[in-house]
């Protein structure tokens, strides 16, 4: 055996080793079968199902075909999703030691609660096309938006996966929103609230967090930053808010940060870009980055 073959064999004691202390019930691998794939692939399914004119399999479908595959499609959704939620659930504190029935019967019925909202998230997206279409002049269509927006893509795949959240099923809607992340430079935490008639103009860089709550017509542009002032305290933030609020009707230029789970942005503001804002603004008002310090004036088009 040569020095290469010994070290290759050494290491791969070393960590298969670490694997079984680690891991050590008989069944150590039962709660790894998430399968990230298959996630994504549900979450192509989910996508076609909402928007299935755009995303239908055939170029030129007649409506009872495409209404099959729509049907095929969340056919697939339920089964698929079933099965990875039964996976995730396990991990689940309140079900770690549950009967496979009871685990079952519960993934099924969060699956089930699940596909009632596709409805009401697609009734949000279409204001959210609205909202990019009237917002962006250099939007030609809907469908353009549709097809190539990347942050109406990250919106999208957020509205999805807030719902799972919603349900506490852990680790699949992070992994839908960090798809979305790798796909659009956007990262937005599933667990973040977010109103009526939102868009992300150009979209890269932009960061919001998970106790994040935003409000109607908001519009954000590349590089914003809605996020926590300090995770130093590690685990002991889990459940505080640590995110700021956005009220209706703001707008937020690029690569402004505002950050802090007290700081709130009132309606009707508009903040511009590179400011830093750790405490809360008042409705109406217009705050710039001038002279190395903040600067707030009333905006004369919310008076």
């Amino acid at each position: 055996m040569s020095v290469m073959d010994k070290k290759v064999q050494k290491i791969t004691d070393d960590i298969f080793g670490d694997v079984l202390a680690t891991h050590k019930s008989s069944t150590m691998f039962e709660h790894l079968k998430v399968d990230k794939d298959i996630i994504i692939g549900i979450l192509n399914n989910i996508v076609a199902i909402l928007f299935p004119v755009h995303f239908a399999n055939q170029k030129n479908p007649g409506s009872y075909s495409l209404k099959y595959e729509l049907g095929a499609r969340l056919s697939s959704v339920v089964a698929e999703l079933t099965e990875q939620v039964l996976v995730c659930i396990q991990q689940h504190s309140e079900y770690k030691h549950k009967s496979a029935d009871v685990i079952e019967d519960h993934a099924e019925a969060v699956v089930g609660v699940f596909i009632d909202t596709l409805p009401t998230i697609r009734e949000y997206l279409i204001k959210d096309i609205r909202a990019g279409y009237d917002g962006d002049p250099a939007a030609t269509s809907f469908d353009e938006i549709i097809f190539s927006y990347p942050g109406f893509y990250a919106i999208m795949v957020n509205r999805i996966a807030h719902e799972l959240y919603k349900l506490d099923v852990p680790m699949i809607p992070r992994i839908m929103t960090e798809y979305a992340h790798s796909c659009t430079g956007v990262d937005i935490h599933p667990g973040a609230q977010i109103g009526e008639y939102f868009f992300i103009d150009h979209g890269t860089g932009v960061v919001i967090g998970e106790t994040t709550i935003i409000g109607n017509h908001v519009k954000l542009y590349q590089g914003v930053t809605l996020g926590g002032l300090s995770t130093r305290a590690g685990r002991d933030l889990i459940g505080v808010r640590r995110h700021p609020t956005i009220g209706d009707n703001v707008t937020i230029y690029s690569n402004a940060s505002i950050l802090g789970g007290e700081t709130i942005i009132g309606d009707n503001c508009i903040i511009s870009g590179n400011c830093f804002i750790t405490s809360s603004v008042p409705p109406g008002m217009r705050v710039s980055n001038g002279k190395g310090e903040l600067q707030m004036i009333p905006d004369k088009k919310s008076e």
